[in-house]
């Protein structure tokens, strides 16, 4: 197993599909593949990949920050699933959206559209909150799935308001410090060679090193709800154990079970895209985890090439993160990332 998911992988490496990859592949309790390849750089202060790189979560974020925070509250009772977004937002009370909950948000069926250029205009996040209030609906909530950056920024705002702690604050206080996510959060301040940069920016004459990916977080000053937050493969693998045990890492409860489990219900049956809480879900369409993990498997995607998928029927976690956008924006990520899930699933060991 570990040496043919070596060889792919440096195929990939070595096809320029990214400079480096680290994966970490747990089974029946126990980690069986634990590789770091390539370089994190192919400049000339680029060095090996490692374990301990930090890497741009991309939309990771939005189950490794926002919806935590969400179950937390919803736990907690300060909101329901179905409260409506201008009950936090009044201001987005407006174009037909007065009805918008918080569980269409969450499962990209808001009617929200998918993205918009805020980066453009060089918006704040005030600004950016704004322009979202004057949205119209592009599709009948419920109707559809069409996966949101806006919604998630929304999530953001509505945790803002709950709480009154910046998201930022907030995760680092009540997930991260509580998990013992050392690596974890907004604003990374790290040594160069630390971090596994991201794409090459004319105005910056260099890659992204530490400054995030996303063009409209950069400009929202480093934090969103749907991205911004960077991460080590020893931190994610603490948040995927502390999921697999239903919410408690070392005794402490960090989400309570019955929300993890409601998370991963299906709540999109009306699209072949099935979607939990937050989570990607196995639907009749295309997935990334391959063809062959359960129907019960729940994980999501990072833009800048992160994932991490948990299959609680066969005991499977795979994280893989990597920099593929290093390169550009081109996607052959979306075809290495099904093939490598199902390499791994058929050679399991028994």
């Amino acid at each position: 197993m570990k040496e043919k998911v070596r060889t792919f992988l440096q195929q990939e490496i070595d096809k320029q599909v990214t400079p480096g990859a680290v994966i970490r592949i747990k089974h029946k309790g126990r980690v069986i593949v634990d590789e770091a390849l390539g370089m994190n750089s192919l400049q000339e202060d680029g060095v090996a990949m490692t374990k301990k790189h930090i890497f741009d979560m991309a939309s990771l974020t939005k189950v490794m920050a926002t919806l935590p925070a969400i179950l937390q509250l919803l736990e907690a009772g300060e909101i329901h699933l179905h409260d409506k977004v201008a009950t936090f937002l009044p201001g987005f009370a407006r174009h037909e959206k007065e009805f918008m909950t918080i569980k269409q948000l969450l499962t990209h069926s808001s009617g929200l559209i998918a993205h918009q250029h805020y980066f453009a205009q060089k918006y704040s996040t005030t600004e950016v909150l704004q322009d979202i209030f004057e949205e119209k609906l592009s599709y009948a909530p419920d109707s559809d799935v069409i996966y949101s950056d806006l919604g998630y920024i929304l999530l953001m705002a509505v945790i803002e308001e709950v709480t009154g702690q910046p998201i930022q604050d907030y995760a680092q206080h009540h997930i991260f410090k509580p998990l013992g996510m050392n690596d974890s959060g907004y604003l990374p301040k790290y040594e160069r060679h630390e971090f596994a940069p991201t794409e090459y920016l004319e105005h910056l004459q260099d890659h992204k090193y530490g400054i995030v990916h996303d063009d409209n977080t950069e400009f929202m000053g480093g934090v969103s709800g749907h991205a911004g937050l960077f991460s080590s493969m020893e931190d994610v693998s603490i948040f995927t154990t502390m999921l697999e045990n239903e919410g408690e890492h070392n005794g402490v409860q960090i989400i309570d079970p019955r929300w993890l489990v409601k998370s991963r219900e299906n709540f999109t049956p009306f699209s072949s895209e099935s979607r939990g809480l937050g989570w990607q879900l196995k639907g009749s369409g295309p997935n990334p985890f391959g063809d062959l993990m359960s129907d019960k498997t729940y994980g999501h995607t990072g833009y800048t090439g992160t994932s991490f998928y948990i299959d609680p029927v066969e005991q499977l976690t795979v994280i893989l993160l990597t920099n593929r956008v290093y390169f550009g924006r081109q996607d052959p990520i979306i075809r290495l990332r099904p093939r490598l899930h199902n390499l791994i699933v058929t050679n399991l060991p028994g």
